[in-house]
C-alpha cells in the first residue's frame, strides 16, 4: 500500500509553532515513527505553504497512491480549489487535523475538504495521522 501525506501551510513549523495547540514534536520526527510503526506501507511526504503546490501534489499522487492523508491547514477553510482537486483524483482522501478545529475560532468550523473526503480525523494531535492510516487498513 502506498499512502501519500500532504501537509499545508505552517505545518513545517510543528515543534515550535504554538506548542500548546500543536505539541512540541516536529513532523519529521513523527513521520519517522509512523514509518517504523507501519513498515509494510510505502509513505511519501510533501509539505508546502503554497496553495497551488498543494493542488499540483494532489494531481501528481492522486492517480498513483492508494490513499492520501491531507492536512491542508488553514486552506481547509478557504480553498474551493483544493476541494475541486480532490474531486478530480482517484485516491481517497482522509482529512487530518492535529487540533480540534471545532473547539477553535468559528472560521475553522467550515471545511471545503470534508464534503469530498472519505473521512475526517481531528483533535488527536499528531496521532491523527496514525488514526488515518489505521482507518485505511481497517475499512
Amino acid at each position: 500500500m502506498k499512502i501519500s501525506i500532504i501537509n499545508g501551510p505552517n505545518l513545517n513549523l510543528l515543534g515550535t509553532r504554538e506548542p500548546a495547540v500543536y505539541g512540541n514534536q516536529t513532523f519529521e520526527d513523527y513521520y519517522s515513527q509512523l514509518q517504523k510503526r507501519f513498515p509494510t506501507i510505502y509513505f511519501d511526504y510533501f509539505q508546502s505553504n503554497i496553495e497551488g503546490k498543494l493542488i499540483d501534489q494532489l494531481h501528481k499522487v492522486g492517480f498513483q497512491s492508494d490513499a492520501i492523508l491531507l492536512n491542508a491547514g488553514a486552506y481547509t477553510h478557504t480553498s474551493v480549489a483544493i476541494g475541486d482537486a480532490i474531486k478530480g483524483i482517484d485516491a481517497p482522501v482522509i482529512e487530518i487535523h492535529i487540533s480540534n478545529t471545532f473547539a477553535r475560532e468559528d472560521f475553522r468550523h467550515t471545511s471545503f475538504i470534508t464534503p469530498v473526503a472519505k473521512g475526517l480525523i481531528i483533535g488527536f494531535g499528531l496521532d491523527s495521522y496514525r488514526l488515518g492510516v489505521e482507518s485505511l487498513l481497517n475499512p
